[in-house]
C-alpha cells in the first residue's frame, strides 16, 4: 500500500490553513481595533459643557411644557398695563405743554393786538391833521394874535383870510368824517326826530307851540355809532308838552 496520495493531501491542507491564516490576520487586528474604539467612545464620560447644554435642554423643554401659572400671568399683564400707563402719562405731559405754548402764544398775540389796534385808524387820521394844518397855515403870521390882528386890519383883506380858514376847517371836518366811516363810525344828526333815550341824551326841555312834545329841537353835539352800537348818544333838547 502506497501513502503518497495521503501525504499529498495532507500537505495541500497545510498549505490552505496557512494561506487562510496569513489574509485573515489583518482583517481580524483592523476589527478589533474599530471594536476597541468603539467601546472606548461609548464608556467615555460627558465633559462639563455637554452637561450643562443637557440642563439648559432639559429646561427650556420643561419651560415649553409646563403652562404659566396664574401669579406669572397676572405679573405679564401688570408689566403691559405699567408700559401703556406710562405711554399715556408721557403723551399727557405732551399735550400740557402743548396747550401751555398755544397759551402763552395766544397771550403774546392778543397783547400785540391790543398795542396796535388803532394802527390803521391813526394813520388815516394823518391826512386829515395835514389838512387842518395847512389850514392854520392859511391865516398870515400878522392876524394870528389879537394885537397883531389889530394892527394889521387896516392892510390886509379880512374877509379873504376868513373865507380861507373857514375853507380849510371844512375841509378838515369832512375828511374827518370820511375817516370815521371806513372804520364804522357814522355820525347822526337827530335833530326833528321823535327823542329815543336808546339813542338820544335829553340835556334840557322846553315848550314849542309849534311842534309836537317829544320831538328834538335843539342839538347840541351830534351822536355816533360804530358798527350799529352807540358810540356817543346825541345831546339834545326835548319839547316838552305845553301845561
Amino acid at each position: 500500500m502506497s501513502f503518497a496520495p495521503l501525504r499529498q493531501a495532507a500537505v495541500r491542507s497545510v498549505r490552505q490553513s496557512v494561506m487562510t491564516s496569513r489574509m485573515s490576520l489583518p482583517l481580524t487586528g483592523l476589527t478589533s481595533r474599530r471594536m476597541y474604539s468603539a467601546t472606548t467612545d461609548d464608556n467615555k464620560p460627558p465633559s462639563s459643557d455637554d452637561k450643562k447644554a443637557e440642563d439648559q435642554q432639559a429646561a427650556t423643554n420643561e419651560e415649553k411644557a409646563a403652562p404659566p401659572s396664574p401669579e406669572d400671568e397676572m405679573k405679564l399683564k401688570l408689566a403691559e398695563k405699567d408700559k401703556k400707563l406710562a405711554e399715556l402719562q408721557d403723551a399727557y405731559l405732551r399735550c400740557l405743554a402743548d396747550q401751555e405754548n398755544i397759551r402763552e402764544r395766544s397771550r403774546k398775540e392778543l397783547a400785540s393786538a391790543k398795542e396796535f389796534a388803532i394802527q390803521k385808524f391813526a394813520k388815516d387820521l394823518l391826512d386829515t391833521v395835514d389838512i387842518l394844518n395847512m389850514a392854520l397855515s392859511s391865516v398870515p403870521e400878522n392876524l394870528r394874535t389879537k394885537e397883531s390882528a389889530a394892527a394889521a386890519a387896516a392892510e390886509v383883506n379880512m374877509a379873504d383870510q376868513l373865507t380861507n380858514l373857514y375853507t380849510g376847517v371844512s375841509m378838515t371836518e369832512s375828511e374827518l368824517v370820511k375817516t370815521l366811516k371806513r372804520h364804522g363810525v357814522d355820525r347822526h344828526d337827530p335833530q326833528g326826530e321823535t327823542f329815543d333815550p336808546n339813542l338820544h341824551q335829553a340835556l334840557f326841555q322846553a315848550p314849542m307851540p309849534d311842534k309836537e312834545p317829544g320831538t328834538i329841537f335843539s342839538v347840541q353835539k351830534l351822536g355816533y355809532t360804530i358798527k350799529g352800537r352807540v358810540l356817543r348818544p346825541a345831546q339834545v333838547g326835548v319839547v316838552a308838552e305845553a301845561k
